[in-house]
């Protein structure tokens, strides 16, 4: 079977509210046809930085204008696509909303949904954006650099 290697960035986008953060997540159908929930994020293209390839992501695949706030390493993981095994690695960076609306999100998702932070890794469908979740707790939780 051939093998491709890919690199993709996206972002864990979040917003504070009264009843605490919130995190931003997308559903699209799976080449089977099941729906999957999880972080944006995809190819970079030529020329591009992944953190700018993240804010270009969350904008199209969300509608959401967002920051980078933190980084958060690379997850890998291999997947088949049309016959072809392909070696993903994507670096993902914590991102605030600072604007835009989550109707304007792009054609290749269903649904943009806010969840709250207690309740995302539950409704999170692969495991490695999964464990993203308690990281963005303890990254919320601490204290900032400036203070």
């Amino acid at each position: 079977m051939k093998t491709r290697f890919e690199h993709s960035a996206g972002g864990v986008v979040y917003r504070l509210t009264p009843s605490g953060p919130e995190i931003a997540l997308a559903s699209r159908r799976t080449q089977s046809g099941a729906l999957a929930w999880g972080i944006p994020k995809g190819l970079i293209e030529p020329g591009e930085s992944p953190g700018e390839t993240a804010v270009r992501e969350v904008r199209e695949e969300t509608g959401l204008e967002a920051e980078i706030r933190h980084p958060m390493g690379d997850l890998g993981y291999w997947y088949v696509w049309n016959g072809e095994r392909v070696r993903k690695k994507v670096t993902v960076v914590l991102m605030e909303a600072v604007g835009g609306d989550v109707s304007q999100h792009d054609h290749e998702m269903e649904e943009i949904r806010w969840f709250p932070l207690s309740e995302a890794a539950d409704v999170v469908t692969y495991g490695s954006e999964r464990e993203l979740i308690p990281r963005v707790a303890e990254m919320l939780a601490a204290p900032s650099p400036d203070s």
